[in-house]
């Protein structure tokens, strides 16, 4: 019997572009294949690629929504007041980042909740140079709440987060592998964009982030990477300038 053939040797592994980031994950994303509520085999995996980025010497933020429970938009066209429907879906996130949390801590990394709705029962409060401590210990900060104001998207926040934590970029998971000139899975002729300015965003009304998202990334000069979470890796992988995404701005 002949001697295995030897593996070829991997190519070096590239550094990473960015060193501090927040991750902008959605309620829905969390849901896995389920309709609604917490896929607890997806978080897992959410938490493994969280941990290899972090290997990496990247500190990591994350922005969690709360889709996947409650939508304060959807709960106040039942007749409860926009405001009361928003404050449903930021303690929708907070529920959210303690899965996530205890995820991470289960996987190996250090994690912690903060949260812009004081509940010091359930997690800390997000104060800025707390959390900056946080990350700066290489702690993986969890920022739930959203704003803690109504009428502000979790897309927003990740963006508000990503500038007070002095973050180089927002990592805007989805479920496509980056921002496209129509729905992808409408319309076969869409063709994906490797690079748009944060005007080009806001102009086409793409809707992949709100405009005041865009708007406050443009201001502070805060790239946003549109990349699809589906594979298990694609953390890693974007951090390392690798696999399919868009980049707004930067």
């Amino acid at each position: 019997m002949s001697a295995p053939t030897p593996e070829p040797e991997s190519a070096p592994m590239s550094a990473p572009t960015y060193r501090r980031v927040v991750l902008k994950l959605s309620g829905e994303a969390l849901s896995g294949e389920e309709p609604f509520g917490v896929d607890q085999p997806t978080i897992d995996r959410y938490a493994a690629d969280l941990v290899a980025a972090r290997a990496l010497g990247v500190t990591l933020g994350v922005v969690v929504g709360g889709g996947n429970i409650l939508r304060g938009v959807e709960i106040s066209r039942q007749g409860v007041s926009r405001p009361t429907g928003d404050a449903m879906g930021m303690l929708a996130t907070v529920m959210n980042a303690l899965v996530l949390e205890a995820a991470l801590d289960r996987a190996g990394a250090p994690a912690r909740t903060m949260s812009a709705l004081a509940m010091p029962q359930v997690c800390e409060t997000f104060e800025r140079q707390r959390a900056l401590r946080h990350l700066d210990d290489g702690t993986i900060v969890i920022f739930a709440g959203g704003t803690g104001n109504p009428f502000f998207t979790t897309d927003t926040t990740a963006v508000l987060r990503a500038a007070e934590i002095g973050a180089q970029a927002v990592l805007k998971a989805t479920n496509v592998d980056g921002v496209y000139s129509a729905d992808p899975k409408m319309d076969k002729q869409a063709t994906r964009f490797e690079r748009l300015s944060h005007e080009e965003a806001i102009r086409r009304d793409l809707k992949v982030m709100d405009a005041t998202a865009f708007a406050l990334a443009r201001e502070n000069r805060i790239p946003i990477i549109v990349f699809s979470i589906a594979a298990r890796g694609a953390i890693e992988a974007v951090l390392r300038g690798k696999g399919r995404s868009t980049i707004v701005g930067g």
